[in-house]
């Protein structure tokens, strides 16, 4: 029995499609699109799913005899539909692009499992207050990639003994966007689920996923690989690797927190950004209602840029970036199963200063909403690529770009295995830059969770920020004495 980051490791299972699946027996190969490629050598994206357990079945012997082999059992069945995720990405000398390939007959083919056991404090790592940032990462497998080829997923189950158990699931981005991974995960809880009922583990037609490339017009296919050496700066190294590149997480002194915006807090956010557009100067009549993702994603980064400002005042000048799902806005459509990246960057047309000023609420909510509206209407120009020369001569100019990982209409708190919804859903992987986790609440009622990690001070005016709303109307600069 080994030990890793405090853990103890039970198994290290490579967990395979069923054998007697006649599908499972013949090679597949797909290529990689432009949408995919784009996050060819990106970090992966890291998410924890915790669930509590009833007495029984929180003891370790009933846990590791039991529920283990169930959750291996049906990730197994689930793999049947989604083989290629068993494979792996490779590169052959032969080929000019990369493209994800599963073989049965290589040794290596099968999702990593790992089997662990935590003595942490489960509601502690639940909590959403304020705690140590490094700690989550304890619950998330590392995804294995090379000069030659890449794994696609990783999984670990960690239990805690008398209290419940996580599922980490470290998922390659050139394979995933977020609905993908979703309605991974979505299946096999389903199938899971069947099996604890003794029923037959089929899936919902909505779980069946489509790796049909051949849907999507790929305008940028033939160029993204030497744009993306380019971006990155490549040019010195291997260009043919398939080795994610290295990335920092920013733990020193972090905190990890999770914030929750109600319904009627969103509502409150709401009437206060529709009472500032009726009394502006714009030539753009006042809308009927604005999303709760609008309205999320406003008050969130005008909190994290002030905040940041705050404390560090040199950082004065943000920028923010979303991703679109352009499944409903290619011709021809792609079909909502369809299981790959299919999302392209989009800024927000602001200006570096407009995040700390008294009104930026209502300015970034309303540039939100301009954005996205003509998304709607023109769809998104250009080289899907694009947005990454944005980001580096927006990074030239000094300015922060705040991003956005998850959604709140990715149902994560959906996902239930046999034991429950989830009690905890965390996007870890935000960690590693300035970025917030979004979903929706797990109490079902309309609001939206968001998750942060910032050193402790920065933390602590955010979260002063974040909930000023609801208790002055004093300027920014003095919310931090309300």
């Amino acid at each position: 029995m080994a030990f890793n980051n405090n853990n103890k490791i039970h198994q290290h299972l490579k967990v395979v499609p069923p054998s007697s699946s006649s599908s499972s027996q013949t090679t597949i190969t797909i290529p990689l699109t432009s949408y995919d490629l784009l996050f060819l050598r990106s970090r992966p994206v890291e998410r924890i799913f915790f669930y509590t357990l009833i007495n029984s079945q929180s003891h370790p012997s009933f846990f590791f005899q039991n529920i283990v082999p169930t959750l291996n059992s049906s990730l197994s069945l689930t793999l049947q539909h989604f083989l290629p995720i068993a494979g792996k990405i490779v590169w052959p000398s032969d080929s000019s692009k990369p493209f994800i390939r599963f073989n049965p007959n290589d040794n290596d083919t099968g999702v990593s499992l790992l089997i662990a056991e935590s003595n942490a404090d489960f509601d502690h790592v639940i909590s959403n207050s304020p705690h140590e940032a490094s700690l989550s990462r304890s619950f998330i497998p590392d995804l294995e990639s090379s000069d030659s080829f890449a794994s696609i997923i990783s999984l670990q189950i960690t239990f805690f003994p008398n209290s419940g158990f996580g599922i980490g699931i470290t998922s390659h981005h050139a394979v995933f966007d977020g609905k993908s991974s979703s309605m991974f995960m979505k299946a096999w809880a389903y199938i899971c689920n069947k099996i604890i009922q003794s029923e037959t583990p089929t899936l919902l037609p909505e779980l069946e996923p489509s790796f049909n490339r051949e849907i999507i017009d790929d305008k940028n296919g033939d160029d993204s690989i030497e744009r993306i050496n380019k971006l990155f700066q490549t040019e010195t190294v291997n260009q043919r690797s398939l080795k994610i590149f290295p990335f920092e997480t920013k733990l020193v002194d972090s905190v990890r927190a999770t914030f929750k915006l109600t319904r009627e807090d969103l509502d409150i956010i709401k009437q206060n950004v529709l009472s500032k557009w009726e009394i502006s100067d714009t030539n753009e009549s006042k809308p009927h209602t604005l999303s709760s993702f609008v309205l999320t994603c406003a008050h969130s980064v005008v909190s994290i840029a002030k905040a940041m400002h705050g404390v560090e005042k040199e950082r004065e000048k943000f920028s923010f970036a979303f991703a679109v799902d352009c499944r409903a806005r290619l011709e021809p459509q792609v079909p909502n199963n369809y299981f790959g990246n299919c999302v392209r960057g989009a800024f927000m047309d602001t200006k570096p200063f407009d995040f700390k000023e008294e009104d930026s609420v209502f300015v970034v909510a309303k540039r939100m909403h301009e954005k996205i509206k003509m998304i709607k209407e023109k769809g998104l120009e250009g080289n899907i690529l694009d947005v990454y020369d944005k980001y580096n001569s927006l990074n030239n100019e000094g300015c922060e770009t705040i991003g956005i990982a998850g959604s709140n209409r990715f149902g994560v708190y959906e996902t239930d295995f046999g034991f429950g919804r989830p009690k905890k859903v965390e996007i870890v992987s935000i960690d590693g830059g300035l970025a917030i986790g979004l979903s929706e609440s797990k109490d079902g009622n309309g609001g939206v969770e968001v998750g942060l990690v910032r050193n402790r001070h920065v933390m602590d005016l955010f979260s002063i920020l974040f909930h000023g709303f609801q208790h002055c109307n004093k300027p920014a600069s003095l919310l931090a004495t309300c």
